[in-house]
């Protein structure tokens, strides 16, 4: 039983239930010890881009590091409108290519991240008469473009259905819609499962190592980065034959150290997301504004059982590793529920708000409009050999990986290998799931987490009556997840702070007390977690909480 392991074994993964990979951090950090060891691929950023790349580059057979300064998805890669799409307002732009990859890569991801990924029918309110032949016929091509990976047809609706299967839309001056089908999934889930796909491939994967500084040859070519442990404090010089920067909207910062006075490569733009309870929009279906009063276009997704309503597109002109959301950002989003609801979400209805930064390219000369730079990912090698991965979407995280594979082949004048990423399945990956049991996110790992409370009963036991996790849902993190902070598991391992940030301020004390518990942290350690968390829990609500008498 997985209970009656050994400590070192416990922190472990699953493979095909048998063979076990350590997550232990103490015993990956071991791979580092050897100052002469020549990595074939290092790459810098554990978001999307950066884990799909270390895990294109183990599962090919190549010794392959994974270095990411704070959390795995942390940033971007977490904060997403959790859509596998391709894009219908890329299809509106006339971006046709962008279009096809990214419905060819939405159907891999439904392949190889069953528990994750679900096929999700949206439905596009028409407020104009012609409204509803138009986006059939857009959104018939939509679906064509997919081809054999394709998620289901667009339906015609009559107004009288619209408002059956979304009973609070706005009736006034509703004419018919028309419902078409994306993907929708849990983005940080997936990014963390990711990360073990990539352990299990022979990947060296580790979170809260920061790159300090990159190192040269006689040549003037990148040949390793200097990184720093984050919680030990102590600092690593290794070598590696190719150096891969997919760091997002911190691109430029690994830039600057390639080479000091650089210009600006991106130009970060922000997007936000307000969380309400779906009695806003009591529905299984999503909703789709097509266009809103910016030209922007606006979502309402059912997810984990509550609804997230995004998002926006704001040029920034600098970037941090927790954006705030700006008033008139949620005042949009206020305003145009309000607009399309009978019944709009009021500030402190919102459950939790979040906001994330998209990494574009900065504009050469033409529109500063951020919703018109291409989304299409972008593939850079400095003088110095350094490889840049930017641009993209989560839902093309794959092929933005293999794309950059190749390259860093030639660079590093590799061994040429073929890609083996399309056909693999993704840690936890079944498509047997009761998505009406919040464990289904947990895939196949889901007995193994529930076996948690064989060891302790009191694991068994929720975290907050107002919630469904568990207890053992934070040991199963910290063992087998990398979770190192409090944080960690509530935002990224969990998600109640983006469900519930009420919630999560509740549970804070609790569930440090559980990670103290399993990496032997003292009291200090807890106080300080719960402070440092409760005050960012803040910053994803609209109203003080708790409320003042």
């Amino acid at each position: 039983m997985f209970c009656n392991l050994d400590y070192a074994k416990r922190n472990s993964l699953y493979v095909n239930n048998k063979e076990m990979v350590t997550t232990e951090r103490s015993k990956i950090i071991e791979g580092l010890s050897d100052p002469e060891k020549i990595w074939d691929v290092i790459v810098i950023g554990g978001g999307a881009t950066g884990l799909g790349t270390a895990l294109d580059a183990a599962s090919r057979g190549y010794k392959t590091l994974l270095l990411e300064q704070i959390d795995f998805a942390k940033g971007t890669s977490s904060r997403s409108t959790k859509l596998a799409h391709g894009g219908v307002r890329y299809l509106a732009q006339g971006d046709i290519g962008l279009v096809v990859e990214a419905l060819h890569e939405r159907g891999l991801m439904l392949k190889n991240a069953a528990h994750l990924v679900k096929n999700e029918t949206f439905i596009i309110p028409n407020y104009e008469w012609w409204g509803g032949i138009f986006y059939t016929i857009g959104l018939t091509l939509y679906d064509l473009l997919a081809g054999k990976l394709g998620f289901g047809r667009a339906k015609y609706l009559s107004k009288k259905e619209v408002i059956e299967r979304l009973p609070t839309i706005q009736p006034k001056g509703l004419y018919s819609g028309v419902a078409y089908h994306d993907g929708q999934f849990d983005d940080s889930r997936l990014a963390l499962n990711i990360a073990q796909t990539a352990l299990e491939q022979g990947a060296t994967v580790l979170n809260y190592f920061k790159v300090t500084n990159l190192t040269k040859n006689d040549q003037g070519k990148v040949s390793g980065v200097v990184t720093k442990d984050i919680e030990s404090g102590v600092s690593y010089t290794i070598k590696g034959k190719t150096i891969i920067n997919a760091t997002g909207v911190f691109a430029d910062e690994i830039l600057q150290m390639d080479k000091p006075g650089s210009q600006a490569l991106l130009r970060p733009s922000q997007g936000i997301h307000l969380v309400v309870d779906m009695k806003f929009m009591p529905a299984e279906d999503a909703l789709m504004i097509p266009k809103t009063s910016d030209g922007r276009v606006l979502f309402a997704v059912p997810w984990h059982d509550k609804l997230v309503i995004g998002t926006t597109d704001t040029p920034l002109k600098q970037h941090s590793l927790e954006p705030k959301a700006l008033k008139e950002e949620v005042d949009f989003i206020m305003r145009t529920a309000d607009q399309y609801l009978t019944k709009a979400p009021q500030p402190e209805d919102v459950l939790s708000m979040f906001a994330g930064l998209r990494p574009l390219a900065a504009p050469q000369g033409g529109s500063e409009k951020t919703k018109e730079i291409s989304r299409s990912h972008k593939i850079i090698v400095s003088d110095t050999n350094l490889i840049t991965i930017t641009g993209g979407k989560w839902t093309t995280y794959r092929r933005m990986a293999e794309d950059t594979v190749n390259k860093a082949i030639q660079i590093g004048k590799l061994e040429n290998r073929p890609v083996k990423t399309k056909d693999l399945p993704i840690h936890g990956s079944t498509p047997d799931v009761d998505r009406k049991n919040h464990l289904y996110v947990y895939g196949t790992d889901s007995a193994a987490l529930l076996a948690l409370v064989n060891e302790n009963k009191a694991w068994g036991e929720k975290l907050d009556p107002r919630a469904e996790y568990m207890a053992a849902e934070v040991i199963w993190a910290v063992r087998n997840e990398m979770a190192r902070t409090l944080e960690d598991v509530l935002a990224r391992r969990v998600r109640i702070l983006f469900l519930d940030a009420r919630v999560a301020y509740d549970v804070a004390p609790k569930v440090a007390s559980l990670i103290a518990g399993e990496l032997k942290r003292d009291a200090k350690w807890e106080a300080d977690q719960v402070a440092t968390f409760r005050a960012l829990a803040q910053s994803y609500l609209l109203v003080p909480y708790p409320a003042k008498a």
